[in-house]
């Protein structure tokens, strides 16, 4: 059996589309010519795309009501990963996260299963995870867990 495909896009819903997008430049990811200013916009993270696009009209694309939105800054059951290659650039990548004005959600810290990470929120909320997982080694920029 063979699942639906690569991943090739995730989309966040955002209260405010431009700010997201000021938000996710400032992590230095680059944006792509497509975007569109207040509307929607697309960043190369490598592997994928991140879109951000206005929340309510997510929803309603996904079949959802305009009103389905989840409530700004509340936990979605939902968290994106980064894998990186040392606790050292967890660190580095959590102060740029929060220099580019993330909430930070979980300090740094090791976990008992020996993987060393952080969590942020963006500005809709939205968490993210920077670890270091010496189990999950990065092979020619992509993460593979055995």
């Amino acid at each position: 059996m063979t699942g639906p495909g690569n991943v090739s896009i995730i989309t966040l819903g955002v209260a405010d589309v431009d700010r997201s997008a000021a938000f996710y430049a400032a992590l230095g990811w680059p944006r792509s010519t497509r975007s569109v200013a207040g509307d929607i916009h697309w960043f190369d993270v490598g592997g994928f795309y991140l879109g951000v696009y206005e929340a309510s009209a997510l929803a309603v694309d996904s079949g959802y009501g305009a009103g389905d939105v989840r409530p700004p800054g509340s936990f979605s059951g939902v968290t994106v990963a980064v894998n990186l290659g040392s606790a050292e650039e967890v660190d580095a990548a959590l102060e740029a996260a929060l220099a580019a004005g993330a909430r930070q959600t979980l300090a740094p810290t090791m976990t008992d299963y020996e993987v060393y990470h952080a969590c942020f929120a963006d500005p809709d909320g939205h968490t993210w995870e920077v670890a270091w997982n010496p189990g999950f080694p990065i092979v020619d920029g992509r993460t593979v867990i055995p």
